[in-house]
C-alpha cells in the first residue's frame, strides 16, 4: 500500500495543473479588449478631433451593449496628444507599451500620423486613420479609412473644371505635409490638363492663422482677370473660421470665386455664421444630409449619445464608424485580437457605409468610398450637388507624380509590400524625391 501512496499527490498535482490549464483561457477571455483613442482634446485641432473621440466612445458603448467582441468587453483608453505632433508619438507609445491596447483609432493631421507611424511599426500596433490625406504612404500597420487624393481632391478638381468651368486655381493650405503634397499632386494634374503656371496661385499659412485680410485680397485680385477662378482649400483646424469670415467681409461669394474645401465639414461649420458661405463647396465621402435609413439611425444614435439635439455628424465620424466595424469584423473572423491575424483577416472585409452602399478594405489598406460634392446651406448643412456613380478604391500612390505612378501596394502574402515598383519588378521602389522630402 505504502509503495502506491506517492501517486496520490501526483494525481492531485496533475489534476490541479489540468484545472489551471482549463481555467487560464477562461480567465483570459474575461480580460477586456483595450481600444486606444488618440485624438487631440485641446489645442488648435480640438475643434475637429474631440468629436472623433466621442464617436469612438459611442461605438464602443454600442458594441458592449451587443456583448462586446469574442465574449469580451471593450475598454476605451483615451489620451490627449493636445495638437502637439511629437506628443502624438509619445502617447502612441504609451498606449501600446504601457496600456497594451489591441488597436488604436486616432490622428487627424498627416504630420501627427507621420509622428505616430514609426512607433506603431516598431511596436507592431494597429492604427485606423479616419481623415482624408495626401497619399504617398502605405504601412502594414495602418488602415487608411479616410480619402486618398483620388477619392477627394482629384474628383473635386474635375467637377470644378468640367461642371463649373474653372480656369484659374488658388491652392490655399495650412503649411504642413497634407496640403503641400496634395497641392503637388493637384499642380501636376492641372498642368497635365493644360492649365498654365500663371493660372495657379499657391499659398500656405501656419496652423491657427487668423489674419486673412491680405491673402483674401490677393485671391480677389487673382480672380478678377476675366477667367473663372476657384479656391481649392486644404486649410485645417480653427484657421477656417477667420478665413471664411474674411471672404464674407471682402464680398467674395460662391458665384464669383467658389471655395471647395477638403477639411471643412459640418462640425467646423457649426461654430460660424454660414450666411456668407452659402454656395461654397466641400468634397467629402459622406455628408450628414445623405438620405439613407442607415444614416438617420447613426444621427439618432449620435444625438441620443451626446444629449444635444443640435449635434452634427461628419465625414471622419463615418470613417471611424466604418473602420471600427471593419476591425470588429476582422477580430470575429480571426477569432483573436492578435495583430498579424487581424491584418490578414481584414483584407476584403466589407461593411455598410452611411451613404447606402458598402466599404471594402483593399489589399493596399485603403477602402472603397463614394465621392460627394456638397454645397453649404444657410443652416450649416450641405446639399449634395454631385457624386460619383459608384465607389472609388483609394490609391496609396498617386498616378500624377513621377516615381509614384509606377508603385502599387499589396499587403497580402506573398507580396506583402507597400511600394512595389511594377516597372522594376521589385519591392522598395521608392517614391518621388520631392514628395519624400516634403514628408
Amino acid at each position: 500500500m505504502s509503495s502506491h501512496s506517492p501517486t496520490v499527490p501526483k494525481r492531485l498535482f496533475a489534476a490541479s495543473l489540468l484545472s489551471l490549464a482549463v481555467s487560464a483561457p477562461a480567465l483570459a477571455q474575461e480580460d477586456p479588449i483595450k481600444v486606444g483613442i488618440l485624438h487631440s482634446l485641446s489645442g488648435t485641432m480640438a475643434i475637429s478631433e474631440s468629436t472623433l473621440k466621442d464617436t469612438m466612445l459611442m461605438l464602443i458603448e454600442q458594441q458592449n451593449e451587443q456583448g462586446g467582441l469574442l465574449g469580451r468587453e471593450l475598454e476605451p483608453v483615451v489620451v490627449d496628444p493636445a495638437s502637439d505632433w511629437p506628443l502624438f508619438a509619445e502617447k502612441a507609445r504609451q498606449l501600446l507599451a504601457q496600456d497594451e491596447v489591441d488597436v488604436i483609432f486616432g490622428n487627424w493631421t498627416s504630420v501627427s500620423r507621420k509622428s505616430v507611424l514609426p512607433v506603431v511599426e516598431e511596436l507592431d500596433g494597429l492604427l485606423f486613420y479616419p481623415v482624408q490625406y495626401e497619399g504617398e504612404e502605405s504601412s502594414e500597420n495602418v488602415f487608411y479609412t479616410g480619402a486618398a487624393p483620388n477619392q477627394q481632391a482629384i474628383p473635386a478638381v474635375d467637377y470644378l473644371m468640367n461642371d463649373v468651368g474653372v480656369e484659374r486655381w488658388v491652392l490655399a493650405g495650412t503649411d504642413y505635409v497634407y496640403p503641400r503634397t496634395t497641392n503637388k499632386i493637384l499642380e501636376a494634374y492641372l498642368k497635365d490638363h493644360g492649365v498654365a503656371d500663371d493660372d495657379i496661385m499657391v499659398n500656405y499659412t501656419p496652423f491657427g492663422h487668423s489674419d486673412w485680410q491680405n491673402i483674401v485680397s490677393d485671391i480677389k485680385d487673382f480672380g478678377s482677370q476675366g477667367k473663372k477662378t476657384a479656391v481649392v482649400s486644404t486649410i485645417n483646424g480653427d484657421a477656417n473660421v477667420p478665413f471664411y469670415r474674411e471672404l464674407g467681409n471682402q464680398g467674395i461669394d460662391a458665384a464669383d470665386i467658389p471655395v471647395v474645401a477638403f477639411s471643412v465639414g459640418e462640425q467646423e461649420l457649426s461654430g460660424i455664421d454660414t450666411a456668407p458661405l452659402v454656395g461654397h463647396l466641400a468634397a467629402w465621402n459622406y455628408f450628414m444630409s445623405v438620405d439613407t435609413d442607415t444614416n438617420y439611425d447613426f444621427i439618432d444614435n449620435w444625438i441620443d449619445y451626446t444629449g444635444d439635439e443640435m449635434a452634427v455628424t461628419n465625414d471622419p465620424m463615418e470613417a471611424h464608424y466604418i473602420g471600427f466595424n471593419m476591425w470588429s469584423e476582422a477580430v470575429r473572423k480571426a477569432g483573436t485580437t492578435e495583430v498579424d491575424a487581424v491584418k490578414d483577416a481584414i483584407i476584403g472585409v466589407s461593411v455598410p457605409n452611411l451613404t447606402g452602399g458598402y466599404a471594402t478594405m483593399m489589399p493596399n489598406h485603403h477602402i472603397t468610398k463614394p465621392v460627394l460634392i456638397g454645397e453649404i446651406q444657410d443652416n450649416g448643412q450641405f446639399s449634395i450637388v454631385w457624386e460619383t456613380p459608384s465607389t472609388v478604391a483609394g490609391d496609396a500612390w498617386s498616378d500624377y507624380l513621377p516615381g509614384s505612378r509606377d508603385l502599387i501596394s499589396d499587403w497580402r502574402a506573398p507580396m506583402r509590400c507597400g511600394n512595389y515598383n511594377v516597372v522594376e519588378g521589385r519591392c522598395g521602389g521608392g517614391a518621388d524625391t520631392e514628395v519624400a522630402s516634403a514628408e
